[in-house]
């Protein structure tokens, strides 16, 4: 397989994966919705924290362990469907609750609490873990040697694209709700909406069986 080839190959994959709806891209997408387009984007970014979390272990060969260990899954899974569960109460209890701050404020706060939030949310699915142990090792050339390296280097790639794509999806989220974020009601009904989304992604996760 010449570069061209490789590249073209590994980059449609990695375009497609991350197009393809899945936890990280709706949590991201309803914060935005939610919250505003910062806190989208710190979304995104504690998103691709958490990843580099797994390209790391999956580098170090640590991501193994929760592919062939089913206790170290299911305990994971738990406790990251149990994050989920609570962020989507906590939303449905503040629901249209908008704190008199300035905007400036406002996105400082809920910035800093997306990032971790979203960081924890992507730590904590351990089909993240496994999906890079899975698709990595794919695009590795042995021609050239230092694996865990080339792991990490195309694991980087596969964040970096994923953040192009969520960045473009958020701006388009966030021009489409920056309107009827001027409306109480709507306001309300978009708060429940993130939390309903959130708790339906915790009872996801909790059912996800280890492949």
């Amino acid at each position: 397989m010449d570069d061209l080839t490789y590249w073209l190959l590994f980059f449609s994959a990695s375009l497609a994966i991350n197009i393809s709806p899945g936890p990280d891209l709706f949590y991201i997408l309803s914060r935005t919705i939610a919250c505003g387009k910062n806190a989208g984007m710190a979304s995104s970014l504690g998103v691709g924290t958490g990843a580099l979390v797994h390209v790391t272990a999956a580098a170090l060969g640590l991501s193994a362990i929760l592919a062939t260990s089913a206790i170290a899954f299911s305990v994971v899974k738990y406790v990251g469907a149990a994050y989920l569960i609570y962020l989507g109460i906590k939303n449905l209890h503040s629901a249209g609750a908008i704190p008199a701050l300035s905007a400036a404020k406002i996105v400082e706060i809920s910035s800093w609490a997306a990032f971790k939030q979203g960081m924890l949310v992507d730590i904590l699915n351990p089909k993240a873990a496994i999906f890079f142990i899975a698709f990595l090792p794919q695009f590795i050339r042995p021609e050239i040697g230092v694996v865990p390296l080339q792991l990490f280097g195309l694991g980087i790639l596969v964040i970096l694209m994923g953040f192009v794509v969520e960045f473009s999806f958020i701006f388009l989220a966030a021009k489409i709700t920056g309107c009827l974020r001027r409306n109480q009601s709507i306001s309300s009904w978009l708060d429940r909406a993130l939390g309903s989304i959130l708790i339906a992604l915790g009872i996801r996760l909790a059912f996800v069986e280890k492949t």
